[in-house]
Order: structure tokens, then C-alpha cells, then sequence
């Protein structure tokens, strides 16, 4: 058979098949539109690429790149390697089949024609792909006739940008984007002529050996006339190949892989779409990334490596940063501690006064007792401590929230009430899963576990008056941030945040150089958890919200941390760096001083930078008993106001004149401490002149702080009058063997007993 008779043979063949059944061809927009990367691009509100996640495992593929960017040597170099004749043939190079098939017909021939518009109708139509058992004749007469009409409606631009977008390269990757930043770490735009014969060479054999691969590299060099740069792209290929066979590094700066992880978890969508614009700002995230990695570098000999921060924008909720680790100084960085449940500790007394004085219960200016306390509880004796161990007596509750003190906190929540506490925080967003009296007294002193982004955004809430909705991860077009709904009064709300951003409320505790104090107008509580697990820096500007949580994944506590040493100097490196960044941008009514006391709001102009009073509240100068705090101008609730608050005598704040020890307490013998100092005391609250203590029907003598060496047994004590009658009466038990005296005692003296002052139940 001529060759001109096998070509015209072959014509036929193909025009017959392309008169027959056959899918429509589908338009290169219709090609484009349906690729989609293997990989999700986060954009921040900017544009600006923060983050890339794969989210297609099958194949390792790039955003479509138009032939405009591809580098001019790949697209030479392609050509001529698989087809070139490409631009003179109309889909079927006749020659080259005409070729193949004398090849064919004589002994060993090998040669090929498939040109590149048959091979993107085998990438378009896995029905024309080549099967596993090699070509046939039919398969690639379909092809062939795929080829024509592909040619027919579609440019040669067209087809050849389509083909280097879909064709295979090797291993994974498939398409010239993931080839290029897998191989070379560039962009197609970038390739030069021996990196674009190295690619053209993979493609008539993705997998082969780089030895392999860098010969046909030199085969497509010699074919553009550049034979003088065989060695060289020989050696390059296996350098290549040999260190990245099948990698793929990912292109640009990742800045929040915790973050991606969530917004991809709640778009819910199997194929999410190749970039998906987000709330965060780039340069807020690598500012509070880099804030919290030097915190914890300098905290590394204090047993700590762990923390996560959390940016809102108090008016639309939207999360300008999400630092989920601390990275490479985490033994646990793929926890994303911004979700993760922690105790509390001190972050939630806000919203306790908050409570309070919403109910009208306390102001402001209300005095609590920070003293030992010993609450009865289901479980035993409730007996919270402070922070540090001390008592500072009596307090306001602007002292007491400002100074965090415990006692007072609880004492709060006695009037407020574990239920209903707990009850308003699941309002807020915070993950309380338990009724309040499940933690009882001690959920005031935080010891719920929630979450950084739950309580960030609680925070939030006190920011804007008491209204919550939840953050924003996704910038959807025009679509409106989410609707809010109060929880909070706002006149109390206010309240709460004026106290908050009062560096003098907070001098007992924590002096008047501290990292809670900033120049401009800030609220913010910090917050220790249990044995110095957590600790936590929470608060809000006129703007921004910033949460910051310090610790260690695995739970192992600190050593010598605490929220204002801890967690406190990252919040005020990120609000610092946000109040610069909004000055620089010239925001008006953004920047301005610390709020200045009541009474200089009402008087002088109000600043922008500093929240507005709303409805309900009134400014009221007042003075106090016994000059227990300086006189000032508080805010009150209208109608909770008062001129000067009276102190109440210690009779009058006791709950009963017996104060010590509890009424049908247990007391439990320790044969391990010495009998001098197992003694139980007896202490009452202002006896009256001539009181007495009588203990089981037995008069001990004058009622004033006794120290007795208990026995084990049942007893009744009673605080009597001077005439003997009972003014009150508690019972108690003592337990526990007589343990053998360290001296024998003294003839008629008390027997040797030990005694262990813990309380038990």
C-alpha cells in the first residue's frame, strides 16, 4: 500500500467516525470553568494569599494558568517535543501517521503520531485516554476524529493552553502550575529554556528515571537547535528529580493553617472553590504570630511553650487573626489552641458583676468583704483563696473586679447564683455544657472550660453594649455581617468596661506599672486557671477585640506564670501594633486618650476614642465610710446612685455571730503533726460585753478568739450572753484515733490529741 493511499484510507476512516455518534464537544470555557485546583487558596480581606490547603488528594493540581503566562521556552519546548507540526496540521498530522505506519510495517518500528489536540481529546474524554492494554486502531480513530472537531471550534492557543493545563507531569502532579512550583518552585512565567526541556521531557514519560528523563531533555534541546546545553540540563534533571521526585512545596507565605482548617470545616463543601476570600488581615496575623513566638521564646525556662491569639472587629465580628500555635516551639503544633477547651479562671468574673448589677443586686460602688469565707456546699466546705494568698478587707466592687480578688467574686456569685450565672454565659457563646451547680461557687472564679474564640467573643459582647453574634470567618459578596442579639444590658455593660479599662481599680493587685495599662482607652481581665495551666489576657479598644491564651497543650502547668506575665505583654504588643496601624490609616475617632472618671465625661467634650455612656446611667460623686476608698464620681444604674456609702458594722455583714468553726463541720485528727499546733478555733463576730463560750453544757471562759485542743467525738459550742442565754449554737465532729502523745502530758493537763484543720466532709 502507497503512503498516499493509507493517508487517504485514514482520512476516510476519521471522517466517517466524525459523521457518526459522538459526545458533543464541550467549549474551552466550559474546560476552564470545570477545572478546578487541588488546592484552596485563603485570600485575606485584601487579596493577599495568607494560606494554601490541599483539599483534592487525587491529583496535585494548580489554579488554570492562561497561555500568556506560561513561559514562551515551556511552550516551544512542548512543541517540540510531542508535536511539531502543531500549528500547520488541523488536529491530525497525516504525515506523522502516515509514518508511523510504515514505521509499524517494518521491523522495530516504534514511531508515533498522536498530536497534542488527539491527546487533549484523551484528557477531555477518558473514553479516548489511553487503556491499559495500549492503543488500538479504533481507540485512536476516535481519537482522531475528537481531534477535528476539537479543531473546528477551538484556536490553537486555545488547545495548546488547555493541554498544559490538564496534561500529566509526574507522580501527582498534573498540569503546568503544580509541575512548575512542585519541580522549580516558580511560576509557569518563570521557567527557562533547559527547566522547560526537563518539563517537555516528562511528558511522553511522567515516571521515568531522572537519568531517563535528562537524556530526552537533551533530545528536545537538540531539536530546537541548543545541543551545547545538554549537559547541563542532563544534570539539572537529575538534581531535580531525584531530590522532588513527587513533592510538592506550597507556593507563598503560610500564615494560618489552624484558621484555614476551620474555615474549610464550615463551608461544608466537598470541592471547596480554588481561592475563598477571608475576614483576617495579613498584617495583623504575622504581627500577633510574631508577638506570641517571642513571648514564648523568652518564656521557655518557665516550663511553657504553648499559645494561641485571636483578633475580632468589635462591629461586624470579623476575625482579623487566628494564631492557632506556636509553631516550631510546640512539641504539639497542629493543636489549634484557639479552639481548644481550657479553664477559665478569672476571665469570667466580668460577667458575674456584670450580672449583678444588671439585677440592681450591687453597683459599682457596692462593698464586699475580701475575707476568709468558708462556703457549705453538697460537697463539703467551699474556702476560695486569692491569687495571691492575701486579703485586702473591705472593697468596692470596682476594686474587687479591677484587683480580680476571689472572695469577693464568690460572694457575688452566692447572690447571683451558679445556675443563673451559667445560664447567661451559654447565652454569650461560651461552651458551658454543665448547670451551673454542677460547678458551684467555684464557676466565679472560672472554673468552666471554654474556648479562646468563645470567650474573645463574649468580650466582644461587653464591647458593644451587651449584644453578641457570633465571629466571621468568610467574606461572602455582599453579604451582611451576622445579626446580633442582646444578653446584656447595655447601662451595666458600660459599667463593667469602664471598670476594666480603670488601671487604678487594678493597683492592689497588680500595681501601676502593669502591661494591662495602655495609652489610649482599653478594657481587659486577665485570668489564671488551676495550678498555673492556663493563663489568659482578654480584652477590647473602641475597635478591636484581642484574646490571648498562654499554657501548654498537654496540660503541664507553668512555673511562675500568670496572666499579667504571661499572656498580658502579647494582648499589649497586638493592641499596641492595631491602635499604630489605625492612626497610620488616619481612622477618625480612633485615637484618643484613657478614659477619664465620670465626672470629667459629663463635663468636658466628649472624644471619639472613648465609648459613649448610654441611656440609664447617671454620674454621682460620692464619698465613703472611714475613708475606705478616696472619694470619686461612679457610674450608677438611674436610681441605684448614692452620695456616701455607710459601712455596715462586722455584726451586721456576718452571717451568724459564730464564726468559727462551721456549723456540722467535720474536723479530722492528723497523728503526723504535732500536738502544739493541732488546735481548733473558736472566733465569733463582735460578742457583746460579758459573752462567753460554753462548750457540751461546759462554760470555757470569755468570748474571745480561743484556740482548743478538740477530742474525737460529737460536740455542741454556744456563743451565751451574760446572763447564759445562747446567742448562737453550732455542732461539729472530730474524728480520728487519739494518736500517742510526742511527750507524755502534764497530770491533769489535755491529752496529746492531733488534729488536721483541713476541713473534710
Amino acid at each position: 500500500m502507497t503512503r498516499n493511499r493509507l493517508r487517504t484510507t485514514l482520512a476516510a476512516a476519521c471522517l466517517a467516525a466524525c459523521t457518526g455518534v459522538h459526545a458533543a464537544t464541550p467549549s474551552f470555557e466550559q474546560v476552564r470553568a470545570a477545572t478546578r485546583s487541588s488546592e484552596t487558596v485563603l485570600l485575606d480581606r485584601h487579596g493577599q494569599p495568607v494560606q494554601t490547603v490541599r483539599t483534592d488528594l487525587r491529583v496535585r493540581r494548580g489554579a488554570w494558568v492562561p497561555l500568556t503566562q506560561i513561559s514562551p521556552a515551556l511552550r516551544a519546548a512542548a512543541i517540540a517535543s510531542e508535536d511539531q507540526r502543531f500549528l500547520q496540521h488541523s488536529g491530525v498530522d497525516w504525515s506523522a501517521v502516515a509514518g508511523a505506519a510504515i514505521g509499524r510495517a517494518g521491523a522495530g518500528g516504534t514511531r508515533g503520531a498522536s498530536t497534542i489536540t488527539m491527546q487533549l481529546a484523551g484528557l477531555l474524554d477518558p473514553d479516548l485516554a489511553l487503556p491499559r492494554g495500549g492503543r488500538t486502531v479504533g481507540m485512536k480513530v476516535a481519537q482522531a476524529a475528537a481531534a477535528l472537531r476539537l479543531e473546528r471550534s477551538w484556536t490553537k492557543d486555545q488547545i495548546l493552553e488547555a493541554w498544559l493545563n490538564l496534561v500529566p507531569f509526574r507522580g501527582e502532579q498534573v498540569g503546568v502550575a503544580a509541575m512548575s512550583q512542585a519541580l522549580f518552585q516558580k511560576t509557569p512565567s518563570g521557567l527557562d529554556a533547559d527547566e522547560s526541556a526537563i518539563a517537555a521531557a516528562l511528558l511522553r514519560a511522567p515516571n521515568a528515571a531522572p537519568a531517563v528523563v535528562g537524556q530526552r531533555a537533551c533530545g528536545v534541546l537538540k531539536a530546537q537547535g541548543r545541543a551545547d546545553e545538554c549537559a547541563v540540563a542532563q544534570g539539572f534533571a537529575e538534581l531535580i528529580l531525584g531530590r522532588a521526585a513527587n513533592a510538592a512545596d506550597t507556593a507563598g507565605e503560610q500564615l494560618a493553617p489552624h484558621f484555614a482548617r476551620q474555615v474549610l470545616k464550615a463551608t461544608g463543601k466537598a470541592a471547596p472553590p480554588a481561592t475563598l476570600r477571608t475576614t483576617l488581615d495579613a498584617g495583623t496575623q504575622r504581627r500577633a504570630r510574631d508577638a506570641l513566638r517571642q513571648q514564648l521564646a523568652e518564656l521557655r525556662d518557665r516550663d511553657v511553650e504553648d499559645g494561641a491569639v485571636v483578633v475580632l472587629d468589635n462591629a461586624s465580628g470579623d476575625v482579623l487573626a487566628w494564631v492557632g500555635s506556636s509553631g516550631d516551639l510546640s512539641r504539639a503544633a497542629a493543636v489549634d489552641a484557639v479552639v481548644a477547651p481550657r479553664q477559665a479562671g478569672s476571665t469570667l468574673k466580668p460577667f458575674l458583676y456584670e450580672q449583678a448589677i444588671e439585677q440592681r443586686w450591687l453597683t459599682a460602688a457596692s462593698v464586699l468583704d475580701d475575707a476568709p469565707t468558708r462556703l457549705h456546699t453538697p460537697s463539703g466546705l467551699y474556702i476560695p483563696q486569692n491569687y495571691d494568698h492575701d486579703f485586702k478587707g473591705r472593697v468596692t466592687v470596682r476594686t474587687a473586679l479591677g484587683s480580680s480578688l476571689n472572695v469577693p467574686a464568690v460572694r457575688t456569685a452566692v447572690m447571683v447564683t451558679p445556675d443563673r450565672f451559667a445560664r447567661r454565659l451559654v447565652a454569650l457563646g461560651l461552651p458551658i455544657r454543665r448547670p451551673g451547680d454542677f460547678y458551684g461557687y467555684s464557676i466565679a472564679l472560672g472554673s468552666p472550660e471554654v474556648t479562646l474564640l468563645s470567650l474573645a467573643n463574649a468580650y466582644r459582647a461587653l464591647a458593644n453594649g451587651g449584644t453578641t453574634s457570633p465571629p466571621r470567618m468568610v467574606l461572602a459578596d455582599a453579604a451582611p455581617p451576622p445579626a446580633s442579639t442582646r444578653v446584656m444590658d447595655p447601662a451595666a455593660s458600660f459599667v463593667v468596661a469602664d471598670i476594666l479599662a480603670d488601671n487604678g481599680a487594678r493597683v492592689p493587685t497588680f500595681g501601676l506599672d502593669n502591661a494591662l495599662a495602655t495609652r489610649y482607652w482599653s478594657a481587659v481581665k486577665t485570668g489564671t486557671s488551676k495550678d498555673m495551666r492556663d493563663n489568659w489576657c482578654v480584652g477590647f479598644s473602641t475597635r478591636y477585640t484581642v484574646g490571648v491564651w498562654v499554657g501548654n497543650a498537654g496540660g503541664a502547668p507553668m512555673h511562675a506564670v500568670s496572666g499579667v506575665t504571661g499572656a498580658a505583654p502579647v494582648w499589649r504588643t497586638v493592641m499596641d501594633a492595631l491602635q499604630r496601624s489605625d492612626v497610620a490609616d488616619d481612622h477618625p475617632g480612633r485615637v484618643g486618650p484613657a478614659s477619664p472618671r465620670p465626672g470629667a465625661l459629663v463635663k468636658a467634650a466628649w472624644v471619639p476614642a472613648v465609648p459613649a455612656p448610654p441611656p440609664g446611667l447617671a454620674a454621682q460623686a460620692i464619698t465613703f465610710d472611714a475613708q475606705l476608698e478616696a472619694p470619686r464620681t461612679e457610674w450608677f444604674l438611674a436610681g441605684t446612685e448614692t452620695a456616701h456609702v455607710a459601712l455596715a458594722s462586722a455584726a451586721g455583714t456576718a452571717a451568724r455571730p459564730i464564726v468559727s468553726p462551721d456549723d456540722r463541720s467535720v474536723i479530722a485528727l492528723d497523728p503526723d503533726i504535732p500536738p502544739a499546733v493541732q488546735r481548733l478555733r473558736f472566733e465569733a463576730v463582735a460578742p457583746p460585753p460579758g459573752a462567753a463560750w460554753r462548750l457540751d453544757g461546759k462554760r470555757l471562759g470569755a468570748a474571745r478568739s480561743l484556740p482548743w485542743a478538740p477530742w474525737p467525738g460529737h460536740h455542741v459550742l454556744e456563743l451565751v450572753d451574760a446572763k447564759g442565754v445562747a446567742l448562737d449554737t453550732v455542732s461539729f465532729d472530730v474524728r480520728g484515733a487519739q494518736a500517742r502523745p510526742a511527750t507524755p502530758p502534764a497530770r491533769g493537763g489535755s491529752k496529746g490529741v492531733r488534729l488536721s484543720t483541713r476541713p473534710i466532709s
